[in-house]
């Protein structure tokens, strides 16, 4: 494998080489009030908090920046970190970079110093270590987790004449033996007798299927690849693609989809907590009747996909406050909030328990507090390397898309494909 330290480095500088740094963090203006600014990604709901605080703390100002998803903060935080300067004062951290951010960890301060400590038995265990490099320094506060159920179309469902009732279809899917197999033969029933495609994208399938592992693009060490040779990755590749190749897929890119939702494209989407908030906006607000229902299910067993922390940039020239306000937004109440706003799950033991009872109109009034209860159950996030985030954006998505344009038409094809990008952007 490529030397972790030299790839970072060289992703953080090529980067750079393509942003506009912004100069200055925060600074108090002449009213006297502190401006913190924040950078945060996608649907993560964070926003919901800010007036409160802002109300409770008429001195601070929160300066808020939304990038549109977790690759494009990834490089945004790059590049600023190559140049020296231009983070935010607190900025939102992915877990699958989260192992490339670790090694440049002396650009955030330790949450330690900040109080972090007397709340870390507030979070999920293993979520608080994910937050902690490997000189036991916390550089990210948890927001939320990832668990995995089915989002899909239970009025398309029920014109195919599959069940329709979100119990129903964890039943009909296999409930808690269900299996990527049966998934696939669900499929072909409603393909048959709907003449639609299943699914958007292969994409978020084979995401889903590689967090179900132990292991997945890394070993346990989060240092050694581990795809050439793997087997159960590459039989699990192979036999998606030909899934695809069927007619389940809609031949569509992972993201910006609403337009082909609306027009009944596909029946199902994959859904960890936080894609709740992106399917809910492909719709206009207020929508309840898009046919949209969320099942307690997921083939191949519980898995974890995403999740995100807050970090306060070491350059910043208000870490007191920063770090006052970061942990503030990633206590319970907060998570709740942001639960309730954008689907983000939790990563609090008691910011689970006060999102239980929470419905979903949206989705045709789930219980999703409960479901992702449920679906959170046994969860353990795998380790993730430095180039995780690399490897599923830049290595195995452009290759579903290019299956999925009929570019590369067997597996066996495109799994060789994968390997010689993995070799290029990566190394071996």
């Amino acid at each position: 494998m490529a030397n972790s330290r030299r790839t970072i480095a060289a992703s953080i500088a090529a980067a750079a080489a393509l942003a506009l740094v912004a100069t200055g963090c925060s600074a108090s203006g002449d009213s006297g009030k502190t401006t913190l600014s924040i950078t945060t990604f996608g649907t993560m709901g964070v926003d919901a908090n800010y007036e409160k605080y802002m109300e409770e703390n008429p001195d601070i100002i929160i300066e808020a920046t939304n990038l549109e998803g977790g690759g494009a903060a990834r490089d945004d935080a790059y590049a600023k970190i190559a140049a020296g300067t231009g983070l935010s004062d607190i900025v939102a951290i992915e877990e699958g970079w989260l192992g490339s951010i670790q090694e440049v960890a002396g650009s955030f301060v330790d949450l330690r110093d900040y109080g972090i400590e007397d709340q870390a038995d507030t979070w999920l265990d293993w979520k608080y270590e994910q937050g902690t490099d490997a000189d036991g320094r916390v550089i990210g506060a948890g927001l939320d987790i990832g668990p995995q159920g089915i989002c899909y179309r239970g009025d398309l469902f029920a014109a195919a004449g599959l069940p329709s009732e979100r119990t129903e279809v964890a039943e009909y899917l296999g409930g808690d033996d269900a299996t990527w197999e049966r998934f696939y033969e669900v499929g072909q029933e409603y393909l048959a007798a709907s003449g639609k495609a299943f699914w958007h994208s292969p994409r978020f399938f084979w995401n889903s299927f590689v967090n179900q592992q132990d292991e997945g693009y890394y070993k346990a060490d989060g240092e050694t690849l581990n795809i050439e040779g793997n087997n159960v990755l590459k039989e699990h590749f192979v036999g998606l693609v030909e899934a695809e190749m069927s007619g389940l897929g809609a031949k569509l890119p992972g993201w910006d989809v609403g337009p082909e939702a609306k027009e009944d494209k596909f029946a199902t989407y994959m859904c960890p907590s936080w894609m709740l908030g992106i399917v809910q906006g492909y719709y206009d607000a207020g929508t309840t009747d898009s046919g949209w229902d969320f099942a307690d299910v997921l083939p191949g067993g519980a898995a974890n996909w995403g999740g995100a922390f807050l970090g306060v940039a070491d350059s910043s020239q208000h870490k007191e406050e920063a770090a006052k306000l970061a942990l503030w937004l990633a206590a319970p109440a907060q998570q709740a909030a942001s639960f309730e706003l954008a689907g983000p799950y939790p990563s609090t033991i008691e910011g689970q328990e006060l999102v239980n009872d929470t419905t979903n109109e949206f989705f045709n009034s789930a219980p999703v507090g409960e479901i992702f209860a449920a679906r959170s159950e046994g969860v353990v996030a795998q380790v993730k390397g430095p180039e995780d985030s690399n490897i599923q954006d830049n290595v195995f998505g452009p290759i579903l898309d290019r299956v999925s344009q009929g570019e590369i038409t067997d597996g066996e094809t495109a799994w060789k494909e994968a390997l010689t990008l993995l070799d290029q952007l990566v190394g071996s």
